[in-house]
């Protein structure tokens, strides 16, 4: 984690510097920095997966149960991502319009949670 953040901090110091004379650059290389970042971040995703899926099958929950969930945190990601992206290139308003729409995907992805907890509740009734 200690190389993450020391990467992060380069990639955010490089784009200050960069981005008085060439904003627009300064853009690309935060926005790359940003996908670096994402990529070596997967594997630590990847073991909170495996780790969900093992207590999944401790508990005898179904693993679609779990799949609503994981892809519910990767839009997060993906959201606060491409959001803090737009805001440093200066579009608040396009931001705001990023996260209710990763809002509303987040829902349609937890739907079928919700259609299964109701079933849940029907069946004590």
């Amino acid at each position: 984690m200690l190389a993450l953040g020391a990467a992060g901090v380069t990639a955010a110091l490089c784009a200050v510097m960069v981005r008085q004379r060439s904003p627009e650059l300064a853009l690309v290389l935060a926005a790359a920095g940003c996908v670096l970042l994402l990529w070596n971040t997967l594997p630590l995703l990847e073991t909170v997966r495996d780790v969900l899926e093992e207590l999944a099958g401790l508990t005898d929950l179904s693993p679609t149960l779990l799949r609503p969930m994981l892809q519910t945190v990767g839009l997060a990601l993906v959201t606060k991502l491409a959001a803090a992206l737009c805001r440093d290139a200066g579009e608040g308003s396009l931001a705001a319009f990023v996260e209710v729409a990763g809002a509303a995907a987040a829902v349609v992805v937890a739907l079928p949670l919700l259609k299964m907890v109701l079933q849940l509740i029907l069946g004590l009734l």
